[in-house]
């Protein structure tokens, strides 16, 4: 800044500067601006300092804990040499426990592996070579144990493991490499036994009075199968299909059928005795409208959604029982005539 020249000029900056000082001094006392006295964006807000220490809970409970273990394989009883008060010798002092917790770790893993050596030579009665016999429940085939087969099945069939990880979880967890085909071949060979456990399933099903079934749909690969699932209180047996029609019900069921058979109102299903309760409320509200007030408001309430744009108008549950009582006692054949009337608009008009 350029000071001016003369004393009147000088004096009137000093007055001015004196007051801009008075200024900013008087805005000095003012509080902050902050997102609650100002127009300062709520990100720009400066949250208090807060206790570092925590707050007591109003109504605290009492604190959970790992129970004791009921019957540890292994005990350890310490005694204790010396009093941490004094340092004196306490190892001939009567003692009693004051306080007990368990550790718990899982001991080196490492797969148990039998080398069976079949013995032979040749006889000096016939001249015949002959060899020992297997001992049992180590014959010769595959090298993999009944335990580790039935583990394989567990992580690829409960936990959905696939193969490529399954051997390397064996390899990483164990140190036992062995190949996806083996995997493959391990799977493969419980067929067999998961086909005559299914049966004894099947015979328990059967053998009932009560059936449920129903299904829903599945990812196979890259297809769309479906899911078909028979159970009563303890017993279920699923079953996968590429397709959805009554024929998988005839292929499990046969020619039997149960006394209670509670399922959905699907054709595959329809030879049911007993059905949903949610699907027969709303077929009985198809047939007879005046019954259930609740169920024509349903349909009335999707045939409004129907006839106008849902994107302009949002209707209520309220206005529906409204449609609901102003139709009850209009005939079915009126219900289809109006749906099959519904006003179809041009794609592209926004209306």
């Amino acid at each position: 800044m350029t000071p001016p020249p003369d004393l009147p000029e000088k004096d009137a900056l000093i007055a001015a500067l004196v007051a801009r000082i008075a200024e900013l001094e008087a805005k000095l006392g003012l509080p902050p601006k902050t997102p609650d006295n100002s127009s300062v964006p709520l990100s720009k807000g400066q949250k208090p300092s807060e206790p570092s220490a925590p707050k007591g809970k109003a109504k605290p409970h009492a604190g959970a804990h790992r129970p004791l273990h009921p019957n540890p394989p292994a005990r350890r009883d310490v005694f204790a040499s010396a009093c941490q008060g004094c340092g004196a010798d306490v190892s001939c002092v009567a003692q009693s426990p004051c306080e007990a917790y368990d550790r718990v770790e899982i001991p080196e893993i490492k797969p148990d592996v039998t080398r069976v050596s079949l013995h032979g030579g040749v006889c000096p009665c016939c001249a015949k070579r002959f060899k020992a016999e297997p001992p049992e429940g180590l014959e010769p085939g595959s090298p993999f144990g009944p335990n580790l087969r039935a583990f394989v099945i567990y992580l690829r069939s409960v936990q959905g493991i696939p193969l490529a990880r399954l051997s390397h979880v064996l390899r990483d967890l164990f140190g036992l490499d062995i190949s996806e085909g083996a995997l493959v071949n391990i799977l493969d060979a419980s067929r067999e036994p998961f086909a005559t456990q299914t049966s004894l399933i099947k015979a328990r099903l059967l053998a009932g009075t009560a059936l449920a079934s129903d299904e829903t749909g599945m990812r196979v690969g890259k297809g769309n199968w479906w899911l078909w699932v028979f159970h009563h209180a303890d017993s279920a047996v699923f079953i996968a299909a590429k397709h959805r029609s009554k024929a998988v019900v005839h292929a499990f069921l046969g020619d039997w059928r149960p006394d209670y058979w509670i399922s959905d109102r699907y054709g595959g299903q329809m030879g049911c005795r007993s059905g949903c309760g949610c699907h027969r409320q709303l077929a009985s509200g198809w047939e007879k409208p005046r019954r259930n007030i609740w169920t024509t408001a349903f349909f009335a309430f999707v045939l409004t959604r129907k006839l106008t744009n849902p994107a302009r108008v949002a209707f209520s549950w309220g206005y529906a029982i409204v449609a609901a009582r102003t139709f009850q006692n209009v005939p079915l054949r009126h219900w289809n005539r109006r749906l099959r009337r519904t006003k179809r608009h041009r794609i592209g008009s926004g209306n």
